[in-house]
């Protein structure tokens, strides 16, 4: 099998730009991003020397007025297709630099950090699993790849509030758009007895197995679809054979929309569609097609510019 070679994305910006930059990559799709701004890493610095005696100047000098995002896309016709969509419209300057092996792991995974998410989840990066989980936590284990959500993004932060407060054990869970899987596989860590994902990206597939086994669940409780709900009639009606207590889709205010009117056929009748990664400007649009939908919206959550909102039948 040939090995998948990979480009790093470098956005130069400045800090006063920083939010809107990740904002307009985030509402085209790429919701793994990493930021590297000299004040955020003097702070990082800051909050965390007791874990080193020195800090290389090399490093001091290499961050010093920078401001940047960072993603990853495949090096191939496709990623490159997704770099030209991601970046249309931006002003900034953007530079794309092939990876060697395993540069990717410097690269990125330096950055992420245990995250503790309402009131019981944890999400760890599989390469620290070795480290102890907060009592009264329940810990879940992810490697997300380079081109999937890692659960630091504020829309999939809002999303594991919502899941925590909604799995219910026994239940089952219809994830739309899962990229890494980390929301269902979150739902399945919580107790619920099986899950479905669906990804428009054929990638998506092996990503979310992958994490799901480094949980201890296998395909006996979880499956995991390529496919478009919203081009593939076929597709719609095979998960509509079914009901879920909680239908997840963590994607952009442009696809929620359409996908509004498939929402009641896929809800238990005490059920509960949790949609995220909507930007507060188009929040709006997306309850009004949820009302029209037939949904009523009992909870909207913010944060940092970004809207989750749950609705029932």
């Amino acid at each position: 099998m040939e090995e998948i070679k990979w480009l790093e994305v470098a956005v130069s910006t400045t800090p006063d730009r920083l939010d809107q930059v990740c904002a307009k990559l985030a509402a085209a799709g790429m919701d793994s991003l990493v930021i590297e701004d000299e004040k955020d890493f003097l702070d990082f610095l800051e909050q965390n020397k007791q874990y080193w005696d020195y800090v290389d100047q090399e490093l001091l000098d290499r961050m010093k007025g920078v401001t940047r995002v960072k993603f990853y896309v495949t090096d191939d016709a496709d990623g490159r297709a997704q770099l030209a969509e991601y970046t249309r419209g931006l002003e900034e300057e953007c530079a794309a630099t092939p990876l060697a092996d395993n540069d990717w792991a410097y690269s990125w995974q330096k950055y992420y950090r245990p995250l503790e998410i309402g009131r019981r989840l944890y999400v760890v990066p599989e390469w620290m699993r070795e480290e102890t989980v907060p009592a009264g936590r329940v810990p879940f284990y992810l490697n997300p790849g380079l081109t999937f959500g890692t659960g630091s993004h504020a829309s999939t932060q809002l999303c594991l509030e919502g899941v925590e407060e909604h799995t219910v054990p026994g239940r089952e869970v219809l994830d739309l758009g899962c990229g890494s899987g980390i929301l269902s596989i979150a739902a399945l860590c919580l107790g619920a007895k099986s899950a479905v994902a669906v990804d428009i990206d054929p990638k998506a597939v092996d990503v979310a197995y992958e994490n799901a086994a480094l949980n201890g669940i296998g395909r006996d409780r979880y499956c995991v679809r390529a496919g478009n709900v919203l081009s593939d009639p076929s597709l719609s009606a095979e998960l509509a054979q079914r009901r879920y207590h909680l239908v997840l889709a963590n994607i952009v205010a442009d696809v929620i929309i359409p996908l509004a009117p498939q929402v009641p056929a896929l809800l238990e009748r005490d059920g509960v569609f949790l949609c995220s990664g909507i930007i507060d400007t188009r929040a709006r649009e997306v309850e009004a097609a949820l009302r029209q939908a037939g949904l009523a919206l009992v909870k909207k959550r913010e944060k940092n510019g970004w809207v989750a909102l749950e609705a029932k039948l």
